[in-house]
């Protein structure tokens, strides 16, 4: 996990990150997990524009380190330049789409199979086992034929649950069917080797193919997905724009993504603060209220008020059963509407004393006080991850660059692996001329 935060009014972004990775084995056997303090999650996008890119999530993407991949890209972009940011997004995208050199067939099928490896052991296998295990300890035995009972109806219900999700926009109609008939064969091997002793209907086997293919089609992703988020400004653009996506992985050539968040800077929003990955903390800061202390205070009243109006009725003596029910709708609309009431009036108190006052201040504020609030948001989420129970996912050091139209990406704090006194000729390489590179 991390923390990542994007702060922009209409002279630059600030864009912040902390440095924890975390790693754990995927596979048949879950190890313990191990968190780093030194992973580079924010880069520029460009050498010479001022574009910029932060990362959450997976660190490596289809096998390669996230960094790795920006790299190649911003070789291969050079002096390219685009009139809005939402084309360097696009580009970006296509880059990783039409990636074949570094996601050939045989990295595609790897992760295909892995994927589907995970899936079959950690959601359906699992699940089957854990009924049947349930089922014994109920009644001390169990039957051949319930066991089959079991497993179709498991694979039935994720059969129905993947059914019941949206086909993504970016994935064509065919992609599902494409899937099954080009990758067939593996996708039988693994069921044979996950499913081998149990029985599997012909109806079953075919729900697992569609689940499998689902996998790669449709608009619910994995807990291992990444997350990019591409911020700066295009040639035309005036005012900073944020983009951010995610990203599960490419089969059959396709690859599955979702953009899920844009904001920019206009002549009606004059700031933003975005907050990607852990943002509890900093929602609580513009809140004046922990989100899920919120949620559950919602969660109370709304019980609250829909059980009251039966035990005022049931208070009520000498009341025919159809005025007793006539009442208790009555109450129950005028609950409804109080209750509805209550949650605007907490809402517009929230924006105009909390969020506003914020906002309007980082309106205003210079590039560097920008840059402060940033580190200051991931500070405050690691801070709290150092002083309660668990893993420390959020942690310094804090990477911080502020990205502007005349200034371009500007590094504020940055951690090397190296000491940068001992190796200038990292720093003068950085700018070779692509051109030159290329005679």
């Amino acid at each position: 996990m991390t923390a990542e935060i994007a702060i922009m009014n209409k002279t630059a972004v600030a864009l912040a990150t902390d440095s924890a990775v975390t790693i754990e084995h995927i596979g048949e056997q879950i190890g313990d997990k191990k968190v780093y303090n030194s992973a580079n999650k924010l880069f520029a996008l460009s050498k010479y524009y001022p574009i910029g890119i932060m990362l959450y999530g997976s660190a490596n993407f289809m096998g390669i380190p996230w960094e790795t991949i920006i790299k190649i890209y911003r070789n291969k972009l050079g002096k390219q330049k685009f009139d809005a940011l939402k084309e360097y997004a696009d580009n970006f995208i296509d880059f990783l789409d039409n990636g074949n050199l570094l996601f050939p067939d045989s990295e595609q099928e790897k992760y295909l199979r892995d994927t589907i490896f995970g899936y079959f052991y950690h959601q359906i296998k699992e699940e089957i086992f854990e009924e049947v295990r349930s089922t014994i300890d109920n009644e001390g035995r169990i039957e051949d034929s319930r066991i089959e009972q079991i497993t179709s109806d498991v694979i039935e219900r994720h059969h129905d649950h993947w059914n019941a999700v949206d086909l993504l926009p970016t994935i064509p109609k065919t992609h599902i069917k494409d899937i099954i008939s080009k990758y067939g064969s593996i996708i039988d091997e693994v069921k044979n080797e996950m499913f081998e002793k149990l029985p599997i209907s012909k109806k079953s086997s075919e729900q697992l193919n569609e689940i499998c293919a689902s996998l790669f089609s449709k608009n619910l992703f994995s807990s291992s997905k990444s997350g990019i988020v591409i911020a700066g400004f295009g040639e035309k653009d005036v005012f900073p724009v944020l983009k951010s996506f995610s990203l599960d992985g490419i089969v059959n050539n396709r690859l599955k993504y979702i953009e899920e968040y844009r904001t920019e800077i206009n002549s009606d929003s004059s700031a933003s603060i975005s907050a990607f990955a852990q943002s509890e903390m900093v929602i609580a800061f513009m809140d004046g209220i922990d989100p899920d202390y919120r949620r559950r205070n919602e969660k109370y009243l709304s019980e609250i008020f829909d059980k009251y109006p039966d035990i005022i009725v049931k208070r009520i003596q000498n009341l025919s059963e159809s005025k007793r029910n006539a009442l208790k709708e009555n109450l129950k609309q005028e609950s409804d509407r109080l209750l509805k009431e209550y949650q605007e009036l907490e809402e517009k108190y929230r924006i105009r004393n909390h969020v506003k006052p914020i906002i309007n201040m980082v309106a205003v504020l210079p590039k560097d006080e920008l840059a402060v609030m940033a580190e200051s948001f991931v500070h405050l989420t690691s801070f709290k991850r150092k002083i309660t129970m668990g893993a420390e996912t959020v942690s310094e050091p804090i990477d911080v660059a502020v990205i502007s139209k005349g200034d371009g990406f500007v590094w504020i704090k940055r951690k090397h692996y190296f000491k940068p006194e001992l190796n200038p000729h990292f720093f003068s390489n950085y700018y070779r001329d692509d051109d030159h590179e290329k005679e």
